[in-house]
């Protein structure tokens, strides 16, 4: 008789969303009003940027990533637009680098210290194109310094901003207004949906629409777009019904979904934040109290619901924060900031695990902050993929190579931080081969790396004494790894002996 499997393998299967307790939430924040579909919140390792109300023109708050508690009035805000912010989005490459969009139809570029805004801040850079106000903001993934506007004039900007440079701008590619923007993998290409409910797969160099899916949803309320790194395109909006939906797009063959779900009737715009290292979506609803999560495989019907997380309060927003942000010692694969009316409060997305140590299968390699490619270099039409990092021991950022580079352009002095920060240490624990059974041979094969904390240093100084604290802390691990597997072998030892007794008859 034949088993067929009924439970589809996957180490994601068990992921659950977690809100932080009140005392880490960031309280007395007045998030914007706004009525325009943007995350009003970006996040990475070092801050946390948020979209607040402001009389006389747009503000956004900056705060490190450690904060929690109460935000005092006094606290300053990165004020310069004229009119309310519409979209802010961290650099990849440089943690301090921050870009702003507006309805006064200009982007601006700031360097926030790493202690947070003063009150005497200003842009380091202003952008000026558009013509009508600007929704949309877009990093290259790889590239430095090279920037994506959208604006409701329905043009797309490629920006140099070592330069400050327009360097590209596609006028004729969208009749209408433009919902979302989205880089693939390496750079070459950006996806995109418009008001005219279609799907354009755009070459921005050339300024060429390479592929066209035209309804991609029936329904005319805004859909969103997000390249995964595949080079599949998911998709969100609206059926003829103002159903909600999901779809998954082959780029090679438009004509026909991948996979088509339905998921409910409410209004709420779904926005997709994706995370390439687990393959895995969260879907999060403006309006809504819950956040989906799927993973994406090659085996049908390739978009795999996992769970649903739900809470009492709907919320006005999300920030999803990079991998390097997250904590590895909890196994935690993703962190959102949902925004509340005067709230930011942290959920954290886990997978069970009782081993302490690092799990090499739930952090592969993930981007880090230094770019494959100059800008200069993706403009003369080379591509390349992001530069991995490691995660095992936690991350921490090494100097850039191009910082001398970078200071030597006036316009914008980017990853001008400062953070010399060490280079990631990954610690990998030796075992020695106990011979008294095979048993203990095979449990200490099995023995995973530790994880060690690395610390961040201004120079050389502490490096011998953190090179003994680390050989130290690897001794007494591997110590009491070799306790445990003696243990283990005199336990199977002693079964070995009553098994042999047993079938003797002698018990």
């Amino acid at each position: 008789m034949s088993f067929r499997r009924v439970v589809r393998q996957s180490k994601f299967r068990h992921v659950f969303a977690q809100a932080w307790k009140a005392e880490h939430c960031i309280d007395d924040v007045r998030v914007s009003r706004v009525t325009w579909d943007s995350p009003l919140c970006a996040v990475n390792p070092k801050f946390i940027a948020v979209i607040v109300e402001s009389g006389g023109g747009g503000a956004f708050l900056v705060v490190p990533i450690s904060k929690s508690g109460r935000i005092d009035q006094s606290c300053p805000t990165v004020r310069g637009h004229a009119a309310p912010v519409l979209d802010i989005q961290w650099c990849p490459h440089d943690d301090n680098m921050i870009a702003s969009a507006s309805e006064d139809c200009t982007v601006k570029v700031w360097q926030i210290p790493d202690g947070g805004p003063t009150s005497s801040m200003t842009e380091t850079l202003t952008l000026e194109v558009h013509s009508k106000r600007v929704g949309i903001l877009a990093w290259h993934p790889t590239a430095l310094n090279i920037l994506l506007t959208a604006g409701c004039d329905n043009v797309i900007c490629v920006w140099n901003l070592g330069t400050g440079e327009l360097v590209y701008q596609l006028t004729d590619a969208h009749p209408d207004l433009i919902y979302s923007v989205s880089w693939n993998k390496d750079g070459s290409a950006i996806c995109t949906v418009c008001k005219d409910k279609a799907l354009r797969v755009i070459d921005p160099r050339r300024g060429t629409v390479l592929k066209v899916k035209e309804k991609v949803h029936e329904g005319t309320r805004p859909m969103r777009a997000v390249f995964l790194s595949d080079g599949k395109i998911l998709t969100t909006g609206f059926s003829r019904m103002s159903e909600r939906q999901l779809a998954l797009w082959d780029t090679k063959d438009l004509s026909e979904p991948m996979a088509l779900q339905e998921m409910d009737t409410s209004n709420g715009v779904l926005l997709p934040f994706y995370d390439p290292d687990t393959n895995m979506v969260y879907l999060c609803g403006k309006g809504d109290c819950t956040i989906r999560y799927f993973e994406v495989t090659d085996e049908t019907p390739y978009v795999h619901f996992i769970s649903l997380y739900s809470s009492k309060e709907p919320q006005r927003g999300a920030g999803f924060l990079s991998k390097r942000g997250v904590d590895v010692n909890k196994c935690e694969i993703a962190r959102f900031y949902k925004l509340h009316e005067r709230k930011v409060e942290p959920i954290s997305m886990t997978v069970p695990r009782k081993s302490d140590l690092f799990q090499g299968d739930l952090y592969p390699d993930t981007a880090g902050l230094e770019p494959a490619l100059l800008a200069d270099e993706w403009i003369a039409g080379q591509d390349a993929p992001p530069l991995l990092v490691s995660l095992s021991g936690g991350y921490s950022a090494p100097p850039s190579k191009h910082r001398d580079t970078l200071r030597n352009k006036p316009q914008l002095v980017s990853q001008d931080s400062g953070t010399g920060a060490a280079t990631p240490s990954a610690a990998s624990a030796a075992t020695s081969t106990c011979t008294s059974t095979s048993a203990a041979k095979e449990a200490e094969e099995e023995v995973p790396q530790p994880r060690v904390a690395t610390k961040e240093t201004d120079g050389n100084a502490e490096r011998p004494k953190r090179e003994d604290d680390l050989l130290n802390e690897l001794l007494a691990e591997m110590k009491a790894l070799r306790a445990v597997v003696l243990a283990q072998s005199q336990r199977i030892e002693l079964l070995e002996r009553q098994l042999a007794r047993i079938e003797d008859g002698d018990v």
